[in-house]
C-alpha cells in the first residue's frame, strides 16, 4: 500500500473513532453472562421436571418462514425483520422468534411419528429491528415452550403454569395474568366483521400504523400502544361475545385448569397478541405495578397462545395443534434475583505461587483440583506473597495453598486457614482429600 493511501486509511479511522456494537444490541461481560446462564439453566430445569426435553434451530432461516408463519402485515415482518441475501440467492433471515422454527422442525424432522404432544423448549438470541425500549433490544434472548400434537386445554393452562414457576424461581412472584380467547377459523371472521365495522367508524381518531392495520390486519388494531388509540381500543367489541361452542367450551376448560392450580388471571378482551398465527387462547404475563421508581414493574415478561393453523401454513397436510409461550429473559433478569449457574461456585481455596519454578508447576496444581471438582481462585500473574494474600482476604476465601519454590522440589504444597492464620504441609497426591476433609470440618 502506498504512503498516500496508508495516510488516507488512518486518517478515515480517526475521524471513524472506536467501533461500537450495533444499536439495541450489546455486550455481556463477566458477571452479565452468569445471570443469563443461570437464568436458562434454571428454566430448563422446570421445563424437564414438565417433560419438556430441548431443541436448537439455526440464527437463520428461510425467509419464507416468518413471513408466512409470523404473517404480513405484522409489524415483526413489515418493520422489524432482518433479511440478506447469500450469493447463491437464497433469502434468509435472522430468526425473529423460535414458534415459526420450532413448527418448521417439528414437520421437517418427521415429529408427527412420535408419541403426541411433544413438548419442546428452546433458548437463546433473536433479532428484531425494533425500536429500543425498557428492557427490550435488537438482540434479545428468550426461553420458549411448545407443546405440539394436541388441543386439550389442559396443555394452555400448562404452558402459563411452567411460565408462572419459571418465574418465580426466578425470584418474580407477584405477577398478573391477562388472557383472552380470539376463536378459531369459524368463529374469528364474525369478530373480524364486527372489529371492522366499528373501527371505521373512528378511524379518524386513531395513529397511522393503525389506519395502515385496518387495512391490511384488522385484528392487530388491538394490539397498538400508541395512547390517542387506547380509548378507542377499550371499546372495541369483545371477542368472547363472538365464540363458537367448541372455542367457549375450549376457553371455559383453560379457565377451570387455571382455577383448579390456583392461578389468578384477568379477561382481556383486547389481548390479541402480535403474530398472524394465534388461535383461541392468547395470554400475557407482566410484572405487578408498583409505585415509586421501579422502572421495570409493569412491563410485560412474556406471553403466547394457541396456534393451531401453524403446522397447514408452513406446509403440513393436516393441522397441528399447538401451543406455546415465550419469555423474555432480558426484562425477567433485569426484574428478578440474579440466578448463579452450577458452572460457577463460590472459591474455598485460593492458589499462591512464588517464583518461576511455582509457575511453571502451577497448572499442575490447578488441574489437581479441578478434577476433585474443588473451587479455587487463583492470580497466576502475581509474584508476591503480599498481593496474593491479601487479594485472598479481600475475596473471603477460607483457605489457601502455596506453592514455593521448596514445596515444588519436595512436591508438596502449603495450605493455610486465612481465620486462625494455622497452615499445614500436605503432599500434591494427598491434596485432594486433604481439602474436602477441612472443608466438611469447616461447614460444621
Amino acid at each position: 500500500m502506498k504512503k498516500k493511501e496508508v495516510k488516507k486509511v488512518l486518517t478515515r479511522k480517526s475521524l471513524e473513532g472506536p467501533y461500537q456494537s450495533p444499536k439495541g444490541m450489546r455486550d455481556l461481560i463477566g458477571e452479565e453472562v452468569y445471570n443469563y446462564q443461570g437464568f436458562f439453566e434454571k428454566a430448563a430445569e422446570v421445563a424437564i421436571y414438565y417433560g419438556f426435553t430441548p431443541i436448537e434451530t439455526p440464527i437463520l432461516e428461510q425467509e419464507e418462514v416468518f413471513v408466512r408463519g409470523v404473517g404480513e402485515g405484522t409489524d415483526i415482518v413489515d418493520k422489524e425483520l432482518y433479511t440478506l441475501r447469500t450469493k447463491g440467492g437464497d433469502k434468509l433471515a435472522l430468526r425473529p422468534e423460535f414458534t415459526a422454527s420450532v413448527m418448521r422442525a417439528y414437520l421437517e424432522h418427521g415429529m408427527q411419528s412420535l408419541p403426541q404432544p411433544v413438548m419442546l423448549y428452546s433458548s437463546g438470541t433473536l433479532y428484531r429491528h425494533d425500536k429500543p425500549q425498557r428492557g427490550r433490544y435488537r438482540e434479545l434472548r428468550q426461553f420458549n415452550l411448545e407443546i405440539l400434537g394436541s388441543e386439550k386445554a389442559i396443555n394452555d393452562a400448562l404452558v402459563i403454569k411452567v411460565f408462572i414457576s419459571i418465574l418465580s424461581e426466578a425470584g418474580i412472584k407477584e405477577i398478573q395474568l391477562k388472557l383472552n380467547s380470539i376463536g378459531d377459523k369459524d368463529c374469528r371472521p364474525n369478530y373480524r366483521r364486527e372489529l371492522v365495522n366499528y373501527y371505521r367508524k373512528n378511524l379518524g381518531k386513531v395513529c397511522v400504523d393503525c389506519i395502515e392495520r385496518f387495512k391490511t390486519n384488522p385484528m392487530r388494531l388491538l394490539d397498538c400502544k400508541e395512547e390517542q388509540c387506547q380509548e378507542i381500543k377499550s371499546k372495541a367489541p369483545d371477542s368472547v361475545s363472538f365464540l363458537c361452542e367448541p372455542c367457549k367450551r375450549h376457553f371455559k376448560e383453560v379457565l377451570e385448569y387455571l382455577e383448579g392450580m390456583d392461578i389468578e388471571y384477568t379477561i382481556d378482551h383486547t389481548l390479541v397478541r402480535g403474530l398472524d398465527y394465534y388461535t383461541r387462547t392468547v395470554f400475557e404475563i407482566a410484572s405487578k405495578q408498583k409505585e415509586g421508581s421501579d422502572i421495570m414493574s409493569g412491563l410485560s415478561l412474556g406471553g403466547g397462545g394457541r396456534y393451531d393453523y401453524l403446522g397447514k401454513v408452513l406446509g403440513s397436510n393436516k393441522p397441528v395443534p399447538a401451543v406455546g409461550v415465550a419469555l423474555g429473559a432480558d426484562r425477567i433478569i433485569s426484574s428478578g434475583e440474579k440466578l448463579t449457574p452450577r458452572i460457577v461456585k463460590k472459591p474455598k481455596v485460593f492458589f499462591i505461587q512464588l517464583g518461576y519454578e511455582a509457575k511453571l508447576k502451577s497448572v499442575n496444581v490447578i488441574e489437581i483440583l479441578r478434577e476433585a471438582r474443588i473451587p479455587l481462585a487463583h492470580s497466576i500473574s502475581k509474584d508476591s506473597l503480599a498481593s496474593q494474600l491479601a487479594m485472598a482476604e479481600k475475596l473471603q476465601i477460607p483457605f489457601t495453598i502455596i506453592l514455593g519454590q521448596r514445596e515444588v522440589i519436595d512436591n508438596t504444597v502449603i495450605v493455610r486457614d486465612m481465620e486462625n492464620r494455622s497452615q499445614k504441609s500436605i503432599s500434591l497426591k494427598e491434596l485432594a482429600v486433604y481439602l474436602k476433609e477441612i472443608k466438611t470440618v469447616a461447614k460444621k
